[in-house]
C-alpha cells in the first residue's frame, strides 16, 4: 500500500558529498517522523538522523556537523546531505517513515530497501 525508495548511493572518496534520496509512495494520508538509518557489515543498525512532520531534527553524533536531514512534504520525500564522508561512513543505508494509510486511523513504520554507501579512495 505504501512504499520507500531511496536513491543516491554510491561509491565517494574521502572528504567526499553525497545526497540521499527517500520517496514515499502510495496511499499516503499523512508522514510524520521519518530518519535515516545505516547499517555496516558486521555491525547492528543505528540511527543516524530523524525528522518530524514539523521539522525539528536529531542526529547521532557521529554525524553532527557533517549531515542534515531534511524533508520536502509537498513529495513526501527526504534527504540526507552527507559532507565530509570518510570510511567509517560506508554501509547500507535505509530510510523509514511512521505513516498514516488513507482510510485506517492508525499509523505505522515503513522501511525502504536501502543504498549501498562506500567511501573509499
Amino acid at each position: 500500500q505504501v512504499q520507500l525508495v531511496e536513491s543516491g548511493g554510491g561509491l565517494v572518496q574521502p572528504g567526499g558529498s553525497l545526497r540521499l534520496s527517500c520517496a514515499a509512495s502510495g496511499s499516503i494520508f499523512s508522514i510524520n517522523a521519518m530518519g535515516w538509518y545505516r547499517q555496516a557489515p558486521g555491525k547492528q543498525r543505528e540511527l543516524v538522523a530523524t525528522i518530524t512532520s514539523s521539522g525539528s531534527t536529531n542526529y547521532a553524533d557521529s554525524v553532527k556537523g557533517r549531515f542534515t536531514i531534511f524533508r520536502d512534504n509537498a513529495k513526501n520525500t527526504m534527504y540526507l546531505q552527507m559532507n565530509s564522508l570518510n570510511p567509517e561512513d560506508t554501509a547500507v543505508y535505509y530510510c523509514n517513515a511512521n505513516m498514516r494509510i488513507t482510510g485506517s486511523f492508525l499509523s505505522n513504520v515503513s522501511w525502504g530497501q536501502g543504498t549501498q554507501v562506500t567511501v573509499s579512495s
